[in-house]
């Protein structure tokens, strides 16, 4: 697959998203069905974070919580790679008060959208939504405190250059919380090939050292996997581009579950060294 195929089918699906509301709410595959709320709690969300944010905020993307492993304090600086509506951006709000900031990028016109009209709903004065990839992100050298990201970086199709650039924009000291998926194992080509499985979160991911690999060749050091854990089958299964990707070689969705021993979600910890 072409790099700018991949990228332009990513940011169609996550625009179709942000116009209709989450993948998730509800979705039905052969094996069930799942809400944002449920998604959520899910992948580690307790129920006072998720009736804490605006409406339409919570579209049940994400795999993990990096919010809650950040360590974040009141004042800093913290850039979500990837923010869509903006749920993770809310929650880390709270955490640095008024006196801090939180800058959300994503490359998806229409999710910058949805998230400052969420904005404008919680009447939050310390955010701010910035259209732009995460790639090459509009944000200065030596300039944030954190670094959060929530099933994101599997999307890029240059995820070694994300991480560089994440080293570059915090400031020497800052920290680098993503969650993520990753694998224990290649993936069947019928995945591997469908742009819809890339979108889905799935064909784009690294094996789980490749990945951990690329966050230290950008730099970062003390780099740690805080929470692992296998991707719930029936989440996985529910994600539109496996479905798509299964339907067009005719795999049945007895098939589709035997990738629970191939995806996990990890919380990847790293520090930017001090000069």
């Amino acid at each position: 697959m072409k790099k700018n195929e991949i990228r332009k089918t990513v940011r169609e699906s996550y625009a179709k998203v942000a116009k209709q509301g989450s993948c998730c709410t509800p979705q039905q595959s052969c094996c069930g069905t799942d809400t944002a709320a449920v998604v959520g709690k899910r992948i580690g969300y307790g129920e006072e974070e998720l009736k804490s944010v605006p409406e339409g905020s919570n579209l049940g993307l994400g795999c993990g919580n990096p919010v809650a492993l950040a360590s974040l304090k009141e004042g800093d600086t913290v850039l979500d790679l990837g923010s869509g509506a903006g749920f993770d951006c809310f929650l880390a709000a709270k955490k640095v008060g008024e006196i801090g900031t939180i800058i959300g990028v994503d490359m998806t016109p229409e999710m910058i959208e949805k998230a400052r009209e969420n904005t404008q709903k919680g009447d939050y004065g310390n955010i701010e939504f910035r259209l732009g990839e995460i790639e090459h992100l509009p944000a200065a050298d030596n300039s944030v405190d954190a670094i959060i990201s929530n099933c994101v970086i599997n999307l890029s199709v240059d995820k070694k250059q994300v991480f560089r650039e994440a080293f570059r924009v915090l400031k020497p000291g800052g920290r680098l919380m993503v969650s993520d998926l990753v694998l224990y194992k290649e993936l069947p080509e019928f995945v591997k090939n469908s742009k819809k499985a890339y979108a889905g979160c799935v064909a784009g991911a690294l094996l789980k050292d490749d990945y951990i690999d690329a966050v230290k060749a950008a730099g970062f050091t003390d780099v740690n996997v805080l929470d692992e854990k296998t991707y719930a089958v029936d989440i996985a299964i529910t994600e539109e581009g496996v479905q798509e990707a299964a339907k067009a070689v005719d795999c049945m969705c007895e098939e589709i579950k035997e990738l629970q021993n191939s995806i996990a979600s990890v919380s990847v910890y790293g520090v930017k060294p001090k000069r």
